[in-house]
């Protein structure tokens, strides 16, 4: 999967978040790095297959433009 993650430390929840902008509510986290993005991932796929199963519209990654 091709979405933004945006990932950083909580020190209230003692565990990396991840929050995935171009889905709505998709967050998501774990004790380390590695297992918040795989935590993520799944998050996403579960998102996904739940906007499908009710019709909804499955937003397209974000691009970002790099300036140089």
């Amino acid at each position: 999967m091709k979405y933004e993650m945006i990932i950083y430390w909580s020190e209230d929840d003692q565990a990396f978040i991840v929050e995935v902008p171009d889905l709505p509510g998709c967050i998501s986290d774990g004790a380390t790095y590695e297992e918040a993005v795989r935590n993520a991932q799944e998050a996403m796929a579960a998102w996904i297959e739940v906007a499908r199963e009710l019709g909804r519209e499955i937003p397209q990654p974000t691009t970002r433009l790099l300036s140089a």
